[in-house]
């Protein structure tokens, strides 16, 4: 089962499960900067809602490319969390995927320079 994960929408958290390439269980859920507290537990209740185990995922799948800083940094830091606890595969929507320290994780593509205020 490949779980695909969604968070470079400001406004929208997207999870799917596919299994044999086709869609099990989707959730496209509305967030306002706070994929960080939702992204687990939604994981979970996806997980919950399709009769499936966290076990039973063998890929992660994250969309990686444009989006917010802070958004698409939460969904690539969990999706190799969990494929690095899990010991399974994580690559990017465009199959691309990295082998550092031993290993398979993915780099965000940021396509702009951060937006993070200064203190005043």
């Amino acid at each position: 089962m490949i779980l695909h994960i969604d968070t470079t929408q400001l406004d929208q958290l997207s999870l799917s499960l596919q299994d044999n390439d086709q869609t099990i269980a989707e959730q496209h859920l509305p967030v306002h900067y706070n994929q960080a507290e939702l992204l687990l537990p939604e994981i979970d209740k996806l997980l919950q809602g399709a009769n499936q185990q966290l076990t039973a995922v063998k890929k992660v799948v994250v969309q990686n490319g444009t989006g917010s800083f802070t958004s698409l940094r939460i969904g690539i830091a969990t999706a190799n969390a969990l494929a690095y606890a899990l010991d399974i595969e994580v690559e990017d929507d465009q199959g691309n995927k990295l082998l550092a320290n031993n290993m398979q994780i993915v780099e965000p593509r940021y396509d702009r320079e951060p937006n993070i205020t200064m203190k005043k």
